[in-house]
């Protein structure tokens, strides 16, 4: 039921020939063959970039100098509120 018969396959061609015309099968034909032609190579060099050894990456430890140590920084306190002037005091403000 699911395999094409020789009938099927005559019809499908008068219907392509119908489509497209006489003139027009040959160089459709041809691009087709070119495409198909463009794919396998594509794909073949697919194959041999997975096939071709990759090169190892080089990987650079780099180990602080014991001089060159940042000290530690102490936390800041976020939450923290500026001290408070007295309130008879005045201060210009600082540029």
């Amino acid at each position: 039921m699911g395999a094409l018969k020789p009938t099927h396959l005559l019809i499908l061609l008068v219907v392509i020939l119908l489509l497209f015309g006489a003139k027009r099968l040959p160089d459709l034909a041809k691009s087709v063959g070119q495409s198909l032609k463009i794919f396998k190579k594509e794909m073949k060099e697919l194959t041999d970039d997975d096939d071709a050894p990759k090169a190892a990456p080089t990987v650079q430890v780099v180990t602080p100098e014991q001089g060159a140590a940042t000290p530690p920084v102490s936390p800041v306190d976020v939450t923290a509120t500026p001290p408070r002037t007295p309130s008879g005091s005045t201060t210009p403000p600082q540029a």
